[in-house]
C-alpha cells in the first residue's frame, strides 16, 4: 500500500485567485484543504494584475445604472468569443459568475465594486455594456494581514510610486493635478501621508492596497481567518494516479518530497505557462521572447504534470495568450524591467504607433490585446516587432511614456539606458529607431491633420466609447487625437508581451480536467490560467481572466466537496 505523509479532502496547487477561491469554497463546504504554492509568496498573477473582475449579471450592475440580461451578455459573448471556446463553457461562466461573486461577497473578505462606467472592449458590437459588468476590488488595509503581509506578493513597480505606494488611475490623475486643483492636492496629501506613515512604522511598502493586490490580499485574509493550511515554497512534482483517478500528489516541501493524499481531488491552478520555453515555442506565434508580465514562477509545470496524468490541452482557441505591448528596460546587471502599456498612455491625444516603415498600423487606443494582434498582422509584411510608440514634448510632460514619468521628472537615465529615445527632429528620431524617416514624417503629417479635424479615417483612434474612456475628456473634438509638433520628440519600443496564457487544460462545466476523448479525469480539476480559457484567447472586456478564475475556482471547490470521496483507507506514514 502506498505511504502518505498527509491526508486532506482537497489539495489545491497554486495560491492565485482561482486556487484560493477553490480552497475557500471547499473548506466552506466542510472539506479539509491544503493550499500548496510553489513560490515564497501568496497571490500569483492576481497580486500583480489590475484586479478587474468581469462578472456579467452581478448584483451591482443595476445599482450602478446598467441593468443586464443573460440574453444580452450571451449575445456579446457570441459576437466576441464566438467559437473560440466551447459554447457550453461560455454559458456556464455567464450562468455562474454572479453566484460566485455573491458567495465571496457574503462569506469572505472579498468585496468588489461595480464600475459605473467602463465600456466593454468592443462597445459597438451587439450586446456590449457601458458599465456594470466589470468590478474592482475595494481598497484593503494590508496591516490587517499582520506579520503575513510580507507573504503577499508585491505588486509591479509600475503600479507604485515613491518606491512603494500603490495607486489607481484615479489616484494618478489626482497626483498629476496637485498643483492645479485643491481637491486633488487634498487627495494627494492623504495618499502620501499614509504612505510615509507606513514606512515610518517599518513596513517594506505601503499598506493601502488596491487593484489586484487588494483582491489577492482579501482572498489571503480569508484563508488566514478560516485557518486553511498553506505551504509556501512547495512546488508540485507529480500527480498520483490509481485506477484512472487522481488520488493525491507529490509535493516538495521543506527539503523533502511529501506525498499528500487528496480524497476528493486535486485542483491545479499554477498560473499557466507564460514562462515555459517549450510550451511557448509550441503554441505562441513567432517571433516571441521573454516578454511576459506574469510572475516568472508561472512556467507551466501544473499543465505539464496534468498532461502526464492524462489531461488534454484545449483546442480551437483564437490566441494562446492574452497580449499586451511591453517596453523593456535593460538594467546594468543584465536583468530586465518590463512595462505593460495597458491603459495609461496609448489612448491619450498625441501618441502614435509605427512599424519599421514609419507607418501606423493600428488604432493606438484599442485594447492592449487587440494592439498586439495588430502588431502580428503588420509584421507579416513590414517588421513590427518591436513597434514604436512616438510622441512629442508636450505629450511627455503631460502624460509620460512608459517608464518615463510626466511633469519634468528625471528621465536622462532612461535615455542613457537605451529605453527612451529622444531627438530634436523626426528625422533624427527615425535614425535612432531604425525606421524609415520619410515614412515617419509622412505619418506624423497625416496624424496631425486628423487631430485638427478630430477624426482618424485610417484606424479610427478615438472612434469608440472604450477608446474615449481611456483618452482625455478635456481634449476636444477627439479625446484620443492630438498633434505631434513640439521637439524634442520621444519614443519607446514595444514588444508582443502577454499578461497570461489562454491555452490550458481542457475542462468541462464542473472544472474537471478532460482527457483527449473529452472524458473527465476523476479527481482532477483546473482553475485560473491552467484551465483552457472560456474566452478562447479573445479579450472582450476588462477582467476576463479574473472573472473566470473566481467563477471556476468556486465551481471546482463546490463540485469536489459535493461529490463522493475516495473510499476511506488506512493512513500510513512514510
Amino acid at each position: 500500500m502506498n505511504a502518505w505523509d498527509k491526508e486532506v479532502d482537497l489539495l489545491v496547487i497554486g495560491a492565485g485567485a482561482g486556487g484560493m477561491t477553490a480552497a475557500i469554497t471547499a473548506q466552506f463546504e466542510g472539506c479539509t484543504v491544503l493550499l500548496a504554492e510553489k513560490t515564497d509568496r501568496i497571490g500569483g498573477s492576481t497580486a500583480i494584475s489590475g484586479g478587474a473582475v468581469w462578472a456579467p449579471l452581478n448584483a451591482q450592475s443595476e445599482q450602478v445604472g446598467h441593468p443586464d440580461t443573460f440574453e444580452k451578455a450571451w449575445t456579446y459573448m457570441r459576437n466576441t468569443v464566438g467559437d473560440a471556446a466551447p459554447a457550453s463553457m461560455q454559458r456556464t461562466f455567464l450562468a455562474s459568475s454572479a453566484a460566485a461573486v455573491d458567495f465571496l461577497e457574503k462569506n469572505t473578505e472579498v468585496h468588489l465594486a461595480a464600475r459605473a462606467y467602463s465600456p466593454d472592449y468592443y462597445p459597438d458590437r451587439e450586446g456590449a455594456a457601458m458599465g456594470g459588468r466589470s468590478l474592482d476590488p475595494r481598497m484593503f488595509d494590508g496591516r490587517l494581514l499582520g506579520t503575513h503581509f510580507r507573504e503577499l506578493r508585491d505588486p509591479l513597480p509600475e503600479f507604485m510610486v515613491l518606491g512603494g505606494m500603490m495607486i489607481t488611475m484615479t489616484d494618478a490623475n489626482h497626483l498629476l493635478a496637485v498643483t492645479r486643483s485643491f481637491s486633488s492636492w487634498k487627495e494627494g496629501m492623504k495618499l502620501v501621508l499614509r504612505f510615509v506613515g507606513d514606512r515610518l512604522r517599518g513596513y517594506h511598502r505601503g499598506t493601502r492596497l488596491v487593484l489586484g493586490n487588494a483582491l489577492a490580499a482579501r482572498l489571503f485574509k480569508t484563508v488566514l481567518d478560516r485557518r486553511i493550511e498553506y505551504w509556501l515554497g512547495a512546488p508540485l512534482k507529480k500527480l498520483v494516479v490509481e485506477s484512472g483517478r487522481v488520488v493525491g500528489a507529490e509535493i516538495e516541501h521543506e527539503g523533502k518530497l511529501s506525498r499528500v493524499r487528496a480524497k476528493r481531488g486535486v485542483v491545479v491552478a499554477t498560473g499557466g505557462f507564460p514562462w515555459s520555453p517549450d510550451l511557448r515555442a509550441m503554441l505562441y506565434p513567432q517571433p516571441t521572447g521573454p516578454w511576459s508580465m506574469s510572475p516568472q514562477g508561472n512556467a507551466g509545470e501544473g499543465i505539464e504534470i496534468a498532461r502526464a496524468a492524462g489531461a488534454a490541452l484545449g483546442k480551437d482557441h483564437f490566441a494562446p495568450a492574452f497580449w499586451a505591448p511591453v517596453s523593456i528596460l535593460e538594467r546594468p546587471d543584465g536583468s530586465q524591467l518590463r512595462f505593460p502599456h495597458l491603459v495609461w498612455d496609448r489612448a491619450k491625444p498625441g501618441l502614435m504607433a509605427v512599424n519599421a516603415a514609419g507607418r501606423r498600423f493600428v488604432n493606438e487606443s484599442t485594447s492592449y490585446h487587440e494592439f498586439v494582434l495588430g502588431m502580428y498582422r503588420s509584421h507579416q509584411s513590414v517588421p513590427t516587432l518591436p513597434a514604436c510608440l512616438v510622441c512629442d514634448s508636450d505629450f511627455m510632460e503631460r502624460w509620460g511614456l512608459g517608464l518615463a514619468l510626466p511633469g519634468g521628472r528625471p528621465r536622462e537615465h532612461l535615455v542613457r539606458a537605451g529605453y527612451l529615445y529622444r531627438a530634436g527632429s523626426l528625422d533624427e528620431l527615425a535614425g535612432k529607431l531604425a525606421v524609415d524617416a520619410a515614412g515617419l514624417k509622412a505619418s506624423v503629417e497625416r496624424f496631425n491633420r486628423f487631430a485638427e479635424i478630430g477624426e482618424d479615417p485610417e484606424f479610427g483612434k478615438g472612434s469608440t466609447a472604450y477608446n474615449r474612456y481611456l483618452g482625455d475628456p478635456a481634449h476636444q473634438p477627439n479625446a484620443c487625437l492630438g498633434p505631434l509638433r513640439k521637439a524634442p520628440f520621444y519614443a519607446v519600443k514595444v514588444y508582443a508581451g502577454d499578461i497570461g496564457t489562454a491555452c490550458g487544460i481542457r475542462c468541462n462545466e464542473n472544472a474537471q480536467a478532460l482527457d483527449a476523448d473529452d472524458r473527465p479525469i476523476p479527481g482532477l480539476y483546473a482553475a485560473g490560467n491552467d484551465m483552457h480559457s472560456v474566452m478562447g484567447g479573445q479579450y472582450p472586456a476588462p477582467g476576463i481572466t479574473l472573472g473566470p478564475a473566481l467563477t471556476f475556482g468556486w465551481i471546482a471547490g463546490r463540485h469536489a466537496a459535493r461529490h463522493a470521496a475516495q473510499p476511506q483507507v488506512a493512513m500510513e506514514t512514510a
